[in-house]
Formats: C-alpha cells, sequence, structure tokens
C-alpha cells in the first residue's frame, strides 16, 4: 500500500519516516519527494508499506500526527494523474474571420 505523508519539515530525513511507520507495520521503502534543482525536502513523502490493513491502520494512527512541531497529514496515496508531456501549442493563425485588415498590413 502506498502513503502519502503530507506538512513534513523540510528537515525530515527518509529514516525518521521509516521510524515512525516502522512499529505500525513492515514498511517497504519510504521516498522523500526533493526539489530537482536544489535537492532539498519539498515537505512531503511516500511511504510503501506490504501490507493494506496495516497501512490503512497507519493512516489512522498518525493523521495529525506532530513531528517536528508541524502536524502531519497522512492517507493512502491517489493514483498519479497522467499529464501530458510538455508544451500543446495552440494558439496559432487559423484564418478566416472578416475583418478589414489585410494580411499585409501591420497590426498596430
Amino acid at each position: 500500500m502506498r502513503i502519502y505523508v503530507g506538512n513534513l519539515s523540510f528537515n525530515t530525513e527518509e529514516a525518521q519516516l521509516e521510524q515512525l511507520f516502522a512499529p505500525l507495520g513492515q514498511v517497504d521503502s519510504v521516498k522523500l519527494v526533493r526539489d530537482h534543482a536544489t535537492g532539498r525536502s519539498r515537505g512531503f513523502a511516500f511511504v510503501e508499506m506490504t501490507d493494506g490493513d496495516q497501512g490503512r491502520a497507519a493512516c489512522a494512527a498518525l493523521d495529525q500526527h506532530e513531528l517536528e512541531g508541524r502536524r502531519l497529514t497522512v492517507n493512502e496515496a491517489k493514483p498519479q494523474v497522467q499529464r501530458s508531456g510538455g508544451y500543446s501549442g495552440g494558439g496559432g493563425y487559423s484564418g478566416g474571420g472578416g475583418g478589414g485588415r489585410k494580411r499585409s498590413e501591420s497590426r498596430w
């Protein structure tokens, strides 16, 4: 089961999250999301737990738990939304449309 952990301090490390979740079940992995440019934490992470029931129990037990002075948001991770691969273009001259201006005239 994949679990979202949000509202983390920028100082929180993977080992701290693993220690927090370990008493509640088998932790497969902890992935702290970091900014690509700076390497600094973005304030959220994903924890993978082997057993779904243990994962749901961990969500219930740790949601709003205080860690490093911040109340955590802990819930089952939603599937990632598929995003388009970049700039999709658009705009451009589509022709038509009347108006009294000839193409050779300046716009301004």
